[in-house]
């Protein structure tokens, strides 16, 4: 795979004249170690052979022979300097010669036999793998559009790069059929509600697959859940339905603990003699003395208290 911040493959088996699935892959920036050793040993050589070339040019006085020197001490000091390799603290170097793994290498300063071995450099940190927007239809029959994202890192280079053609893909291959499987045997409720427990699902499935391929899955998270805007709607009104009713019911029962209130508070006020008095005259005291209230008593309260009296002994 080539080294790029964003690598896109077209997904294969598509109908003519269908819109191309693209899956991308964020590498993150590519960050080379300068090989200042290789450097080094490459113009230290091509000295040394330029020394020699003048020596011969000088024994022979012949300008051929300076120039034969000169391109092989160039091709020599070319492949001898291919030998020393620079793998970063994050990069691993697997080691081919003449096509059959070696061993690894790295990081650091590692030395190989020039044109006989190869090295493929893999990147050991996490990486992040954008999972494209997948159509499902849930358990209840609801379709939904769901993206996720996934962070894995490569613990073993060589199953990695010998056992798969090519790990980033497979994986995002695995990991999207492994959400639609996880998805599809959930209800809408479910989905919405257990987010944390779909990707800790997703995630147990395809590390047991992923082991076998050098790779290790950090996490999975769910990003965005897509439903058809009707069924958003519906799912509005119902929410607004739901909060009508608690709302109508706790004002319900207000009422009804006002009410109780209200009647204990009218036993104690028949109980007592002047406490019809005091509530009367606390009531208008919280009028405010302002000349915009106007307190207007038909009947004073002591002569409502006289007939009250009056009429009590009679109906005895």
């Amino acid at each position: 795979m080539a080294d790029s911040d964003i690598i896109t493959e077209l997904a294969a088996g598509q109908d003519a004249g269908a819109p191309a699935k693209r899956y991308a892959y964020h590498r993150g920036s590519v960050v080379r170690m300068f090989n200042g050793v290789a450097t080094l040993i490459f113009f230290g050589l091509l000295l040394v052979g330029t020394v020699l070339s003048f020596s011969a040019y000088a024994a022979t006085s012949s300008s051929a022979v300076f120039t034969f020197f000169e391109i092989v001490s160039f091709i020599l000091a070319w492949i001898i300097s291919s030998a020393a390799r620079i793998a970063a603290q994050w990069e691993k170097g697997l080691v081919f010669r003449l096509g059959k793994f070696s061993g690894l290498r790295g990081p650091g300063l590692f030395l190989i036999i020039p044109i006989i071995d190869s090295v493929a450099m893999i990147d050991t940190r996490i990486q992040t793998l954008d999972i494209p927007k997948q159509q499902v239809i849930t358990k209840d029959n609801v379709p939904v559009s769901i993206n996720a994202v996934l962070y894995f890192k490569v613990v073993a280079p060589d199953d990695a790069i010998i056992k798969v053609q090519d790990y980033s893909y497979a994986v995002s291959n695995y990991a999207q059929a492994t959400l639609r499987d996880v998805v599809g045997g959930m209800t809408l409720d479910e989905l919405l509600a257990e987010r944390q427990k779909i990707g800790e699902e997703i995630e147990k499935i395809v590390l047991a697959e992923s082991k076998n391929w050098g790779l290790e899955i950090t996490n999975i998270k769910i990003q965005d859940i897509d439903m058809p805007e009707e069924l958003k709607k519906m799912m509005s009104r119902q929410a607004s339905a739901e909060r009508e009713k608690r709302a109508t019911i706790t004002k319900a029962e207000g009422d009804k603990l006002a009410a109780f209130n209200l009647a204990e508070a009218a036993h104690t006020m028949a109980a007592s003699p002047g406490a019809m008095q005091l509530r009367t005259l606390q009531t208008i005291d919280g009028l405010g003395p302002t000349a915009s209230n106007t307190v207007v008593i038909a009947v004073p309260i002591d002569i409502m208290e006289a007939v009250k009296a009056f009429v009590g002994p009679k109906s005895a």
